[in-house]
């Protein structure tokens, strides 16, 4: 209940400065947001409600295939020594390459439709997901988990008790920072090639100097962003509930 209050006095924050700031400068391309909230709730099921869909639907495909992927590629080289050895070139040396500069590449290999869009934030977030994960069993202690293989603990014994609480924190902490890039990036991505999504809607009624809509626009893209974020902390609060007691 705390954190939802915290969320509602946030926001309220944020739209009495846009209030403020709107009749201040008097200006058509900074409506007021009582004006934006009517035009929102009046296009909101013939309109807004599919483009979101869509979006969100890109944003989960993408960060479900990362996890997919990045989890046991992150837990195989924290665990075995080699595996890092050998896999960890491979992904220092792709990592820093801006993934938007590869969204032509994508679009030639796999076309414009869906799948250059999940490709897109699958590479986005899948490296945060690996580096997190393996970090995260680096720094558990070898006298921990050790003791343990020696009493005939299957690997199984060893993830579930060791492994997985240890490096959960710090693979939500990736997939939190990773959201907020593939949610930017998205709103690239949706520009070309479709007709749907939170990115498409804006820019179209940018191009048609319809300042409501474009504004509800944003708004949805926040509330999306809000969705994900909130659903993260619920996750963290369930699975991680001795981090609540440390921070105390």
């Amino acid at each position: 209940m705390k954190r939802i209050l915290s969320y509602l006095s946030g926001a309220f924050a944020l739209i009495l400065l846009w209030q403020i700031v709107s009749v201040l400068t008097a200006l058509p391309i900074l409506p007021q947001p009582l004006l934006v909230a009517e035009r929102w709730y009046s296009i909101f099921f013939s309109e807004i409600a599919v483009h979101g869909i869509y979006s969100l639907g890109r944003i989960a495909g993408g960060l479900l295939l990362s996890v997919a992927v990045g989890f046991p590629l992150g837990m195989l080289m924290g665990y075995v020594r080699k595996a890092d050895r050998y896999l960890a070139p491979i992904v220092y040396l792709t990592y820093p390459i801006p993934k938007i500069a590869l969204l032509p590449i994508l679009m030639l290999l796999v076309g414009l439709g869906e799948m250059s869009k999940l490709l897109m934030i699958f590479l986005i977030v899948v490296f945060q997901v690996i580096i997190s994960v393996r970090d995260g069993i680096h720094e558990i202690p070898k006298e921990i988990f050790e003791p343990l293989i020696s009493l005939g603990a299957s690997f199984y014994d060893v993830f579930r008790e060791v492994l997985w609480p240890a490096s959960l924190p710090k693979f939500l902490t990736a997939l939190r920072v990773a959201m907020a890039t593939a949610v930017s990036v998205l709103f690239f991505t949706e520009t070309f090639g479709t007709q749907y999504g939170m990115g498409y809607f804006i820019m179209d009624a940018w191009l048609r100097v319809n300042y409501l809509d474009m504004y509800a626009g944003i708004m949805t893209l926040s509330a999306i962003g809000l969705l994900l974020f909130g659903i993260m902390d619920l996750i963290e609060y369930r699975a991680c509930r001795w981090l609540g007691t440390m921070r105390k």
